[in-house]
């Protein structure tokens, strides 16, 4: 067997490494603050975009509930709400515990319906190399969802979760197109989240994790109720959304939390091979408006599973947040080599900088940068650098436990290279859609969740 990488090879991958670093350096070095990550969103901690919506959730819920007859109950419940309110801002309150407290049962849904207009108006209605919202001038339910979960804590250390979803974002994102399919991934495509969890009397609570989980790599969800903007970036359409596997998370202590995983492979509905693929994560937070994480995934994605063919992702985030202004930048990076004739390696990487503006409480403005470039073709399936530009306008409607979530939204994407490009009206012959390099969409996104809960 010869060796993974050779020296040249690992001084690519380094240099490509310190690009990020210095990127991120250069993109947060103001005094900007953000807020929490999407698309992370395991046991230990709530996804970023969850946090905010549950934020403003709150927020609306005091007022209404302020509006009501001043009687007890209605005051006591303004109370609770309050306190809640003061906790998820940082303010004094009593020392909290490095675990999740007992929320209970948690049960709700949403729905997701959205319509992209393509000014290039292409003949197949496709937004070509996406994986979700990847319609155009159509109107499209993007994502419909149930979901049942109770997470484990100190008072309950069993957890469970439950996801059944179904959409047009349910019929590409876990698949690859490089390996087949997972037997029964027709109804397996329809299971978001599901898995169950146990929290050990270990330390400080080892938190035991198997089954369908929300990915650890990237920054934003499959589930656009949960982001900033109603499409996602490049980066996110191609790392993982879910993983089906195992994980252990553990917190060192209250500011850092180390976390080892074994996956079925990259895509969990993808069926390459049959060996496991491992990964970790450290995640720091050395103070309430700073948050830094690493992930790393490393296992075959091909027939051949000699080391020298392993899929190397690395995936860096740095994220600040303050009371109304959230920012992140994150880096990732993979290189793979191909089991082919001459052994050739293939390499990728995206970069993603958004900035997300809360003007009020129901109002708030997104913009998103990237860049994404596929040296080799591998993962888009063609050799392009796109860049774009996305602009989001959202407005929240609360009522009780529902909410209605209105999305605005512009992006701009640019491919260039000898497979870019994006549909266009035309035909270079017959059944063949032309190309064009330039694409803007202007979206129109509406999505009403419920979300609600009980104690047994």
């Amino acid at each position: 067997m010869s060796s993974q990488f050779s020296v040249l090879e690992i001084a690519e991958w380094l240099q490509l490494r310190c690009i990020g670093g210095a990127l991120c350096i250069v993109a947060l070095g103001s005094p900007v603050h953000a807020q929490e990550m999407p698309k992370i969103s395991q046991t230990v901690a709530e996804p970023t975009a969850l946090q905010s919506n549950r934020h403003l959730q709150l927020e609306n819920e005091v007022a209404e509930l302020k509006t009501m007859d001043s009687n007890t109950s209605a005051m006591t419940a303004v109370d609770c709400l309050v306190a809640e309110q003061a906790a998820t801002q940082g303010e004094p309150s009593a020392p909290t515990s490095t675990q999740p407290p007992d929320l209970g049962w948690q049960y709700g849904g949403f729905l997701d319906v959205g319509y992209l207009h393509d000014f290039n108006y292409p003949a197949n209605h496709l937004f070509r190399s996406r994986g979700t919202t990847f319609h155009v001038n159509e109107w499209h339910v993007n994502m419909a969802a149930i979901y049942l979960k109770k997470a484990a804590s100190e008072r309950s250390r069993w957890g469970t979760e439950l996801t059944l979803q179904a959409g047009e974002d349910s019929k590409v994102f876990g698949f690859s197109a490089t390996a087949p399919n997972l037997p029964g991934s027709k109804w397996l495509r329809h299971l978001g989240p599901t898995n169950i969890s146990y929290l050990a009397p270990v330390g400080k609570g080892l938190t035991l994790q198997g089954g369908i989980v929300s990915s650890f790599i990237g920054y934003d969800s499959l589930y656009s109720k949960d982001n900033f903007t109603y499409t996602r970036p490049w980066g996110a359409d191609f790392t993982p959304y879910l993983m089906l596997g195992v994980n252990a998370s553990y917190p060192f202590t209250s500011k850092v939390t180390g976390t080892l995983l074994v996956v079925n492979g990259y895509w969990h509905l993808a069926d390459a091979n049959s060996v496991p693929s491992p990964g970790g994560q450290l995640a720091y937070k050395p103070t309430d408006h700073l948050t830094l994480k690493q992930t790393v995934l490393y296992g075959p994605h091909q027939s051949n599973t000699s080391l020298e063919f392993w899929r190397l992702l690395s995936d860096s985030i740095v994220e600040r947040k303050g009371d109304r202004i959230t920012s992140a930048f994150e880096y990732i990076v993979g290189t793979e080599k191909i089991a082919a004739p001459a052994n050739p390696r293939a390499l990728w990487m995206a970069f993603q900088l958004p900035v997300h503006w809360a003007v009020s409480r129901r109002f708030s403005v997104t913009a998103r940068p990237e860049l994404f470039w596929d040296r080799d073709g591998r993962t888009t399936g063609f050799s392009q650098t796109v860049k774009a530009n996305t602009t989001t306008l959202e407005y929240r409607i609360p009522y009780r436990q529902v909410s209605a979530i209105l999305r605005l939204e512009h992006r701009i994407d640019d491919s260039r290279g000898p497979g870019g490009g994006f549909f266009n009206d035309g035909e270079v012959r017959a059944g063949i859609v032309g190309l064009t390099p330039t694409q803007n969409l202007l979206s129109l996104g509406v999505i009403l969740t419920f979300d609600s809960s009980f104690h047994r």
